[in-house]
């Protein structure tokens, strides 16, 4: 039984080993020329400004969350738009898609409602 886990323990050995070896060869053969300009980070080619530890909006994650779920939404459409072809279910699957759409309607008109999509500062 463990002639047939050898392959796999031997293969796991060899990947961990050239690992290992290959951050010591380059602990020991690299250049270490510690300059200021390596330490800062580095963005786009945008030299960093202020610190980077800003604290963001709570206003952003409802919007971020809202994303995410159109984006399933979007998913779910194409998923249904291929199985729309299939006969018989026509009317049983446009039915279904339009109260998919609505529900989400009533959520999004919510969301604008209460001011999800409003970034302004309120005074």
């Amino acid at each position: 039984m463990m002639q047939t886990y050898l392959p796999v323990a031997l293969v796991i050995l060899f990947a961990l080993g050239f690992a290992v070896s290959a951050i010591i060869l380059s602990h020991f053969i690299g250049k270490k020329k510690p300059n200021p300009a390596k330490f800062e980070p580095y963005e786009c080619g945008i030299p960093p400004v202020g610190d980077a530890r800003i604290k963001f909006s709570v206003k952003f994650y409802p919007l971020a969350l809202l994303f995410l779920l159109f984006d399933i939404e979007t998913i779910f459409i194409l998923i249904w738009a291929y199985v729309f072809k299939t006969p018989g279910l026509d009317w049983f699957l446009f039915i279904e898609m339009g109260i998919f759409i609505l529900i989400l309607m009533v959520g999004y008109i919510y969301a604008w409602k209460i001011g999800v999509f409003d970034w302004r500062e309120r005074l």
